[in-house]
């Protein structure tokens, strides 16, 4: 039974990683087209308002971007449990769940999408699983499975699912929206540390896949501190290296000038290099400077309103320059915190004890 349990755990983990790995994409391609319309919007009650009829065009390919993120993530949960049979009914359950549904128009968004890829997962590898004359097998993972799994889950989400699931987001986006003063910098520490933990891998994607469900909700001050969080390894990286240029190689500077620049795109990915060669140092000071950009953006209020990070999307942001500022202390303190833990490479250290 223990095992049993333990296998499905790593089923779901392992569905959850794939729903949100495909999903980046979606998101990073429909964040840097809003980006770029968004940063020459004019801000009014109702968010950033673009009025150029080419840059219209481009955030109108950007919400097309976030239109299908959200079915893409409740597809490939699916088709992590059941393989392809499980790929469309996840996307077109997904689907429903990010748009209202029933006679109260109940929306569950993220959370049951979530929910509704790993049942139709499930459904879809129970239903391939049966027996059938050999004349049927042929169509079963083109009509049969796909049209089964979406009958049952998506009239059970619609009559059963839909209203607990909905009341149950509803109280957790209160929640958020009720954090202030000391909960927000809590939540700011937390938000940048675990961006900042494994650099782009599955917990960082978790803290991202939080922050756009909020974000669907209409709360963006947990984005804001997540996308400050995002640049901070990459540039306190690309800032050690510059000031403290006895501790790196010729090579590591070559990479501290690229990582800067994937900084500024907010791809976090970019201080991996560095943590591989010196993890012990290099985890702790990106965790540190990244969770002290977080809270300073969560108690500064800064919100960003697409999810993507760095200084590229400055234009889509509230409160551009606690923004700046964050990114800024939280590089510094990482380079900082680098500068006084990291020893200079032998050849320095040498020479210095020769003199």
């Amino acid at each position: 039974m223990a095992n049993k349990a333990k296998q499905i755990g790593e089923e779901l983990k392992k569905a959850f990683s794939t729903g949100v790995s495909y999903m980046i994409p979606a998101v990073v391609v429909g964040g840097i087209f809003l980006a770029i319309a968004l940063s020459s919007g004019t801000a009014t009650d109702e968010g950033l308002e673009v009025t150029n009829p080419f840059l219209q065009n481009l955030n109108t390919i950007g919400e097309a971007g976030f239109a299908m993120m959200i079915p893409i993530l409740a597809g490939y949960i699916a088709y992590s449990i059941a393989g392809k049979p499980g790929l469309v009914p996840g996307m077109i359950l997904g689907f429903m769940a990010n748009n209202p549904v029933g006679s109260e128009e109940i929306s569950t968004g993220f959370l049951g999408a979530m929910i509704l890829g790993v049942i139709a997962g499930y459904v879809a590898k129970w239903v391939k699983g049966w027996k059938v004359p050999v004349t049927i097998k042929t169509i079963m993972p083109i009509l049969i499975i796909p049209i089964i799994t979406v009958l049952i889950v998506g009239l059970s989400y619609i009559y059963i699912l839909a209203q607990p699931l909905g009341g149950f987001v509803d109280m957790i986006l209160n929640f958020m929206s009720s954090l202030q003063g000391g909960n927000a910098l809590i939540l700011g520490l937390i938000i940048g540390a675990l961006t900042a933990v494994d650099m782009g891998g599955p917990i960082n994607k978790s803290v991202t896949a939080f922050t756009i469900a909020l974000m669907a909700e209409g709360i963006y001050g947990p984005n804001g501190a997540h996308r400050i969080a995002v640049a901070i390894p990459p540039l306190g990286l690309a800032i050690s290296t510059f000031i403290s240029q006895k501790k790196y190689t010729q090579a590591e500077k070559g990479l501290g000038i690229s990582a800067g620049f994937m900084g500024l795109i907010g791809i976090t990915e970019g201080a991996i290099p560095f943590a591989v060669k010196d993890f012990k140092r290099v985890i702790p000071a990106i965790i540190l400077g990244s969770a002290v950009g977080g809270a300073i953006g969560m108690i500064n209020d800064v919100s960003t309103f697409i999810p993507h990070g760095g200084l590229i999307v400055i234009g889509a942001v509230d409160g551009k320059l606690w923004y700046f500022l964050a990114m800024l202390i939280g590089s510094l303190i990482t380079a900082a915190y680098l500068h006084f833990t990291k020893p200079d490479l032998p050849e320095y250290s040498n020479n210095e004890n020769q003199n």
